[in-house]
């Protein structure tokens, strides 16, 4: 069996993520303070008391979310002996969590990537005035009729395809009015479910523009090196080793379609039949289930997963 590692993205963090590693394993815990330090605040004191409102805003969650990403596979490191050189054919993350990828495969730094996904999270949240924008999902359609009802929907606005995550899930995002234009139109169209998403900024869409001119300027001054294993990247679906060409399609991303669907299926038709989701939460992994058949997704965020994820690794070896 071959594995990729994947990383969650905004939406998976909860108060309290993280703190049973930090507690069991020391490693875990020189992340958190690793990121405290870049950020020269205690997010760990918010990712671990909350509030969950204060958790939840964009600037603070993505750093969160990465910290406890790292944190994980610091411990997966020094307890299970896995690597990412050893162990990953590739790794993936969903939006902000391809920032913990690169970090997980020595990319970019853990300090480094605090300070980007602080940047990131502001820049995201300033670009578009809240209220303006908004996102919904779009449950039970294929992606070209998602496509097709979001171009429907614009009449003259920004109406995107945001996330194609798998399953019949798809995220659009844009202007508020055409927004909720095509949860009406999908409506229409068949959709099981639509509905807008409770989100401060409409995410991966024109809109992001300005976000995306900031990271490009952020992005610039930052030392990217080649990953451990090829990253197979949001906006391509396909993978990549090139510190230059990371550093562009980082900034792609925050205007580009997550194609996370396809992203899961390429891993697949590649060999890889394990997915380790590494942090908060069990989004990845539910929806491995749903895009490549016969693939098991593996969540690896707690104590009790270290082992567990180990012994599914050396299985698959062995297999």
């Amino acid at each position: 069996m071959t594995a990729a590692f994947t990383f969650p993205g905004q939406g998976s963090q909860a108060v309290g993520m993280g703190k049973a590693l930090a507690e069991a394993f020391p490693a875990a815990r020189a992340v958190f303070d690793e990121v405290d330090a870049a950020l020269g605040e205690k997010l760990t004191s918010i990712i671990w008391e909350g509030p969950a409102e204060t958790l939840q805003l964009t600037e603070n969650a993505q750093p969160a979310l990465m910290a406890v990403s790292l944190a994980t596979m610091r411990v997966l490191e020094t307890e299970a002996g896995v690597s990412v050189g050893k162990d990953a054919a590739f790794v993936a993350g969903h939006s902000l969590g391809e920032y913990s990828a690169l970090a997980a495969a020595g990319s970019l730094s853990v300090s480094d990537t605090a300070r980007l996904l602080r940047i990131r999270g502001q820049a995201m949240q300033k670009a578009v005035p809240v209220g303006v924008g908004a996102m919904a999902a779009l449950l039970g359609l294929d992606y070209d009729t998602a496509v097709a009802v979001a171009a429907e929907a614009a009449q003259g606005q920004v109406c995107q395809a945001a996330n194609d995550n798998g399953g019949g899930q798809v995220v659009v995002s844009g202007h508020k009015d055409a927004v909720e234009r095509a949860v009406e139109i999908a409506k229409g169209k068949g959709a099981k479910r639509a509905m807008l998403l409770p989100v401060s900024a409409p995410f991966h869409c024109s809109l992001m523009q300005p976000a995306a001119e900031a990271m490009a300027e952020a992005l610039a001054g930052v030392t990217i090196k080649a990953p451990a294993a090829p990253l197979v990247a949001n906006v391509l679906a396909s993978p990549i080793t090139d510190p230059h060409e990371i550093r562009r399609r980082l900034v792609e991303q925050v205007t580009g379609t997550v194609r996370w669907r396809e992203s899961v299926a390429f891993m697949a038709s590649q060999g890889v039949n394990q997915f380790l989701e590494i942090g908060a939460g069990k989004v990845l992994s539910g929806l491995v289930k749903r895009i490549a058949d016969g693939a098991i997704g593996i969540s690896v965020g707690g104590p009790n997963d270290i082992v567990s994820a180990k012994d599914a690794l050396a299985a698959g070896r062995s297999a």
